[in-house]
């Protein structure tokens, strides 16, 4: 078998991309108040099938 001619590109960026830094937006949402607003819902989803059954 003959020499095979391979050329090893290094990885972009190394493994060092932050991503915050890449993109900003106009809201920034916590973890926190995303799992706050999921609770939320649910405790409404309850709330209106407890009040307000379905046939």
């Amino acid at each position: 078998m003959g020499k095979q001619n391979k050329i090893n590109m290094p990885g972009a960026f190394g493994g060092l991309m932050r991503y915050d830094e890449e993109f900003r937006s106009r809201f920034m949402i916590s973890p926190v108040h995303v799992i706050g607003f999921i609770i939320g819902i649910v405790v409404l989803i309850i709330a209106l099938n407890l009040f307000f059954p379905v046939g």
